[in-house]
């Protein structure tokens, strides 16, 4: 016969269990959505360079909004904002960076990320964008077709003014 402390530790490694295999299960979720993303990513990477835009020089803000630090990559921003990007090598970026006086006078490359399916996931009403909305409205920039206006861009267009595309 079982005490009621035996079946307080049977229950408890059956809900630990349960909890990691749900967290392998998102994980797994969230790495399926990243190859999406990237195979994605891959795509507008060939159609911009036959297209347009063209790529830009990409600058990372600090953890403070407050400077810009060339990052020496070259790609397109993704939100008006600038605060993610993604470079001629297909590779996606956040363009946040510590900052500090080595990276005013070096700058300073951030990390490449694996990509989210959304932008701004998480972030508040109106922020948050489909990343294959995202590549579609630069390429639109670059074809001359203009902005969808739908979806969403998140943030400011970083002169004080709410965004209506991407920028």
């Amino acid at each position: 016969m079982s005490t009621p402390s035996d079946d307080a530790a049977s229950w408890r490694d059956r809900r630990g269990d349960a909890a990691r295999e749900h967290a392998a299960a998102l994980e797994r979720q969230k790495e399926a959505e990243s190859a999406e993303a990237s195979a994605r990513i891959t795509e507008f990477v060939a159609a911009a360079l036959a297209d347009g835009p063209a790529p830009e020089a990409l600058r990372a803000r600090d953890y403070r909004g407050r400077r810009t630090y060339p990052t020496g990559l070259t790609g397109w921003y993704l939100r008006q904002n600038r605060s993610v990007g993604v470079d001629t090598d297909g590779k996606f970026y956040v363009l946040t960076v510590p900052g500090g006086l080595t990276a005013r006078l070096r700058g300073q490359t951030p990390d490449p990320s694996p990509p989210p399916r959304i932008l701004g996931k998480g972030g508040r009403d109106g922020e948050s964008i489909d990343l294959v909305d995202a590549l579609a409205n630069v390429l639109a920039r670059g074809t001359g077709g203009g902005t969808s206006g739908s979806g969403g861009t998140g943030g400011t267009d970083g002169r004080g003014g709410r965004g209506g595309s991407v920028g």
